[in-house]
């Protein structure tokens, strides 16, 4: 006769809070959800504000860039496709407002570089008024762009009363109209004068950011002034050359109110978002004028992403040195 067999009962011997790793997990989920939510939500207004005021509008020119629309004939509006961006690239006065605006981006960012360059070794070095002299510095660049323009034309150019003819005929010297027989030198000499702060400030922080250490050892060590600024400072302000002239090639592309307040694009000084501005709102023609548009915007990104890319290197590169 075999014997009979007991049932042993089996324990769970984990511990509670092991047994159930989920169920100890899931009430703290929501409350995170919840926190970051919290913290996000005070940014919600301006992302939408930002989504409505550039991106919709971007949206929009985007779709009418592709209908032919003019609104002198709004009933024969119909879509075109690609046909408004290949006349933006084949049509003569849209190439030469694109060289126009290359010029013009060119030689302004190139000599507010030097110049601002210039400034700020003057600016690095301590004397008696340095506060005073980097404030007047300054100045230019927080002036309205329109009433610079104003300035320069009125109060700088007029052939009659004007400041530069007053002091010519002082000396005995020619009477030039300074719009007429130079142009895009005159608006150039502007936006020049307007934009070398910027790239003063940007430098001055670059200088001001050298390592001390390093500049009194090669001091130390015979070097001169030129050979610490070649060997030194130069390499040390590569950064902050690329971001003053990326970000000031961003903004001198777009500019419209130097060349509309001065000269009204005529004489070859019409660069492209004058010349959109033409043809948007004389010429009627919203298709071609969004597609021109939309050009600009994307050579703008093109820029932008460099230079955030230049932006990011000077992060990591501060953090590398703290």
């Amino acid at each position: 006769m075999s014997n009979p067999t007991t049932a042993v009962p089996v324990h769970d011997e984990r511990p509670p809070a092991a047994a159930a790793p989920a169920a100890a997990k899931r009430p703290g989920a929501p409350r995170n959800r919840a926190r970051e939510w919290a913290t996000r939500a005070p940014l919600l207004p301006a992302l939408i504000f930002l989504i409505v005021v550039t991106q919709l509008p971007f949206v929009a020119t985007l779709v009418i860039s592709l209908f032919d629309w003019n609104s002198f004939r709004p009933d024969r509006r119909e879509f075109a496709g690609l046909e408004n961006y290949k006349t933006v690239l084949s049509d003569e006065a849209l190439r030469d407002s694109i060289v126009t605006t290359v010029l013009l981006t060119a030689s302004v960012v190139i000599v507010s570089v030097v110049l601002g360059l210039l400034l700020a070794l003057l600016l690095d070095r301590k004397f008696r008024g340095r506060g005073l002299v980097r404030t007047m510095l300054i100045a230019p660049f927080l002036l309205v762009p329109v009433a610079s323009a104003l300035l320069w034309k009125h109060a700088l150019y007029n052939p009659e009363y004007g400041l530069f003819n007053g002091v010519l005929n002082w000396l005995g010297g020619p009477q030039p109209e300074w719009l007429t027989d130079t142009p895009l030198i005159a608006v150039e000499a502007s936006l020049i004068w307007q934009w070398t702060p910027f790239m003063m400030l940007i430098l001055l922080a670059g200088l001001q950011s050298r390592p001390l250490e390093t500049m009194e050892a090669a001091r130390l060590d015979g070097a001169g002034n030129w050979q610490i600024f070649r060997y030194l400072t130069l390499p040390h302000l590569r950064r902050y050359l690329e971001l003053g002239t990326l970000l000031g090639s961003i903004y001198i592309v777009q500019n419209f109110d130097a060349v509309f307040t001065m000269t009204r694009g005529g004489l070859d000084t019409a660069n492209l978002p004058y010349t959109i501005y033409e043809t948007f709102y004389n010429a009627h023609e919203y298709g071609l004028a969004s597609a021109a548009g939309v050009v600009v915007v994307i050579g703008t990104i093109i820029i932008a992403t460099f230079a955030l890319r230049v932006v990011s290197s000077l992060f990591r590169e501060e953090v590398s040195h703290a």
